[in-house]
């Protein structure tokens, strides 16, 4: 360290952290660098003295230690704590002063900086999404990027933005024939204290993170479980799953459950084009296409939908509310909010997002 001996005899106990307050030497702080972390140093002293600054290590009007004290402490080249520098005054959490130094500028107003990745931009995100920054209010700045389910998007989209955000919000939904290994490499890049999943949890990821999810096997099995007295009428269940849609491999899961538990005779089918009609049969509807399909289908017999033939669809709309329709969902309102909420508390660990059912007359 290069510390005032003075200073150093008169102020600092073994193992403690000191922060740089008025005439303290620019020499005390301590960067939090992890010489085995494959992220660019740049980056790592980017995040040391953003996570100080939130956790009140450094404060306002604090000064840092000088890009030569720097670079001769930790081993470093003067243009990687250069370029450090520069990145935290552009994003206004540092200012210079010429003659003088670095020091932190950074106050109780200054906003976060949330980086958003969504698997895809559907009516259900954006609900997310709006509930989510309604609960943030003006506390921080939220940029969104999607990844289509491609893992190479997303680690593009990872490596290109670590150490420009205070938080990364992942929903780590990929193609089903993506490795876990794959995408759990790339979110282990992410420092814990600044990952947030959203949606999905991945039970195998190590990191303490905050995660905001739906149990997708426990939540269909339960919701099906709640409408079982409706269920009852019917021998048959059907779940309408497209293969071509890399829906979590967890639902068919529940379902099959639901089915055995209750002796159900079942089958899981991609979609309602070559679905012929038999009474006693209740559908379990993914896609809105398939929900169609499966009236116009009802319309031209003489069955009567809740009675002979039932459907329960994914997901509530306005719509499937005007059609009288039997909904299990998550609520996408309270996981948005919930996410913004905690996140602004620094909270970690795992909440489990609601999941209920909707009984209408389709059931």
């Amino acid at each position: 360290m290069l510390v005032n001996p003075e200073y150093r005899n008169r102020h600092a106990t073994p193992g403690t952290r000191e922060t740089l307050r008025d005439s303290a030497p620019s020499g005390m702080y301590t960067l939090q660098l992890k010489p085995q972390d494959k992220t660019p140093k740049y980056k790592q002293i980017v995040q040391s003295v953003i996570m100080d600054i939130e956790r009140g290590i450094l404060r306002n009007g604090d000064q840092l230690p000088s890009i030569s004290e720097l670079s001769v402490e930790h081993y470093l080249a003067r243009d990687t704590v250069e370029k450090a520098y520069r990145e935290l005054r552009e994003r206004g959490f540092i200012t210079s002063v010429q003659g003088k130094g670095y020091y932190v500028q950074a106050n109780d107003t200054a906003k976060l900086k949330i980086l958003l990745v969504f698997n895809k931009l559907s009516s259900y995100k954006k609900i997310i999404y709006y509930a989510f920054l309604e609960a943030l209010g003006d506390q921080a700045t939220v940029d969104l990027q999607i990844h289509h389910y491609n893992v190479n998007l997303f680690q593009e989209i990872i490596e290109k933005n670590l150490g420009k955000y205070n938080y990364y919000v992942v929903m780590p939904h990929f193609t089903l024939d993506t490795p876990k290994a794959t995408y759990q490499a790339i979110l282990n890049t992410i420092p814990s204290q600044e990952l947030v999943l959203l949606d999905k949890d991945i039970p195998e990821l190590k990191h303490d993170c905050l995660r905001v999810f739906q149990d997708f096997d426990k939540d269909i099995f339960n919701a099906l479980e709640a409408a079982s007295d409706l269920l009852a009428k019917y021998s048959r269940l059907v779940l309408i799953l497209p293969s071509d849609a890399n829906h979590p491999e967890e639902l068919p899961w529940g379902f099959r459950s639901f089915c055995l538990t209750h002796d159900k005779a079942f089958t899981v089918v991609e979609n309602a084009m070559h679905e012929v009609l038999e009474a006693g049969t209740a559908y379990v509807v993914i896609r809105e296409t398939d929900l169609v399909e499966l009236v116009k289908k009802i319309r031209q017999t003489s069955y009567l939908l809740g009675r002979e033939v039932g459907i329960i669809s994914f997901n509530e709309t306005p719509l499937k509310e005007l059609l009288n329709m039997t909904v299990i969902t998550t609520d996408f309102e309270a996981m948005g909010k919930t996410a913004a909420t905690l996140l602004l508390e620094k909270h970690r660990g795992k909440v489990r997002n609601p999941f209920y059912t909707i009984r209408r007359g389709s059931l």
